[in-house]
């Protein structure tokens, strides 16, 4: 239980309980419970936008405004303050220990108030795209559920954590390559699935089902790397990014093939 309580207390506001031990066994079996409680947030948002559907036939825009309000809210918001926390490092160009200092800050400085406001915008249009094709809270759960598949591979064992403290000590490094595939191949046939019971699957939309998963895990891999060269490795707030920037990723690319 352990794992599951670090996973859901880390990734949601949702009560799970405090984990008895936590350790880095408990750390790497959490990342890679990580789709599961995507899946759990992702089908939260998915039945406010088929309610919101059913409520106002018209009314896109509110749909997918309340469906990443709420991926957002039960996230905590806090995947959004890593993005910030990293976006303001990165932009300060500074050396190493400056950077990391930046993202222990409190504050949000400019590269965070833009890198906030531009996923916010890029996760409402295309998911307003998703539901104006008919495809709305599938390309929700969808997308949600491979913008969690990030934490497996940001965490696979080539990752270092950046530094001694917080929760990259316990989660960086900790996930073997062959688990976060099997993860991959989980959430892809998962996603495959959704995509035949959906109510006019096509080859155009298995082809993006399977290219927004694949596309997640390159976004995980470069966002990762971007922070080894310029961190030294992973952080809490890294992993937060690579969640953030995975998610508008998969829904851009659900709209394109819806």
């Amino acid at each position: 239980m352990n794992p599951a309580r670090l996973s859901v207390g880390t990734l949601t506001v949702l009560p799970a309980g405090v984990p008895s031990r936590v350790d880095r066994e408990v750390g790497g079996r959490a990342m890679t419970l990580a789709p599961l409680i995507g899946l759990l947030i992702g089908g939260i948002a998915a039945g406010v936008v088929a309610l919101a559907q059913l409520a106002r036939s018209d009314a896109d825009l509110l749909a997918a405004v309340l469906g990443v309000l709420v991926v957002a809210g039960v996230s905590g918001a806090l995947h959004l303050d890593g993005l910030a926390d990293f976006a303001d490092a990165l932009g300060s160009r500074r050396d190493r220990e400056t950077m990391l200092r930046i993202m222990k800050q409190s504050d949000i400085g400019p590269f965070g108030v833009v890198a906030i406001v531009g996923v916010l915008l890029l996760d409402v249009a295309a998911l307003t795209a998703c539901i104006q094709a008919g495809y709305g809270w599938q390309a929700a759960l969808i997308a949600t559920t491979a913008s969690r598949l990030t934490l497996p591979w940001s965490c696979r064992t080539a990752v270092p954590a950046a530094r001694p403290d917080g929760l990259g000590r316990f989660v960086a490094g900790t996930v073997r390559p062959i688990t976060a595939t099997l993860a991959t191949t989980a959430v892809l046939a998962a996603g495959l699935a959704l995509v035949w019971l959906s109510p006019a699957p096509s080859p155009t939309r298995y082809a993006g089902t399977a290219a927004a998963v694949l596309l997640t895990v390159a976004t995980s891999v470069v966002t990762t790397r971007r922070a080894q060269s310029a961190l030294g490795g992973a952080t809490g707030d890294v992993l937060g990014a690579t969640i953030e920037l995975a998610l508008p990723v998969a829904l851009l690319t659900l709209a394109l093939t819806a």
